[in-house]
């Protein structure tokens, strides 16, 4: 039985950090490419970072040189470090994953999703 599990959200002010965990079970990561979503108040799920079976990893612009995904296989478990927060950054994170060796976080149509964790920024 897949799956995932997010935690590290909570309540930081702008310009801080955070680093969002995403332990997995039931499949390999050399076997599914992951993506980490959010979906601020009001706004529509938007993809924010993804990581390929060889490591390769995209980010959307907005969070391109703040954020860094990052896994490890021998923990199972998926990251986002996030840097430099802003209160846009608001929102529910979620991470899903895809039995596939690509991920782009334009592409949403996953195999499975976790639950979320909820990142809040305040200014």
């Amino acid at each position: 039985q897949v799956q995932l599990v997010e935690s590290g959200g909570g309540s930081v002010q702008s310009g801080g950090s955070l680093k969002l965990s995403c332990a997995f079970s039931g499949f390999t990561s050399d076997t599914y490419c992951m993506t980490w979503f959010r979906q601020g108040p009001g706004k529509e799920r938007e993809g924010v970072a993804s990581i390929d079976t060889d490591g390769s990893t995209n980010y959307t612009d907005s969070v391109n040189g703040r954020f860094t995904i990052s896994q490890d296989n021998a923990k199972n478990t998926l990251y986002l470090q996030m840097s430099s927060l802003k209160p846009e950054d608001t929102a529910m994170y979620y991470c899903a994953a895809l039995r596939n060796d690509y991920c782009s976080p334009r592409y949403y149509a996953m195999d499975y999703w976790g639950k979320g964790t909820l990142v809040t920024i305040s200014s």
